[in-house]
């Protein structure tokens, strides 16, 4: 199977910016040891603080998929009512490349 990449975008609830952005800063670590995860980079909106986003390259839909069951993930999916008043939107991209290698590809450009 390819490697996919995933945008996750989720809006916090009133107030509840800095425990939502402290409870996905914890999921970087024991994410970045998961087998399968080549990038898992969290991102906070610059002109809306409560917006926060995950950027993901998994090297399969199995990867991923080991991810989302695994226990750090489901701890954070039971608080995620309380956090994310929207639920939040996950979507899995298969990469298209084009342009300029380094800037038409997000693996091309993290290789270096």
């Amino acid at each position: 199977m390819s490697e996919i990449v995933v945008v996750g975008s989720f809006t916090a609830q009133p107030g509840k910016q800095a425990e939502a952005a402290e409870a996905f800063k914890a999921l970087m670590e024991p994410t970045h040891r998961e087998d399968g995860c080549i990038l898992y980079a969290l991102h906070q909106g610059s002109d809306d603080p409560r917006r926060l986003a995950f950027v993901e390259r998994w090297t399969s839909r199995e990867s991923l998929e080991a991810h989302l069951a695994s226990p750090h993930v489901q701890k954070i999916l039971a608080r995620a009512p309380d956090l994310f008043g929207d639920g939040g939107d996950i979507v899995v991209y298969e990469p298209l490349t084009g342009g300029e290698p380094k800037k038409g590809s997000i693996a091309a450009h993290a290789a270096g």
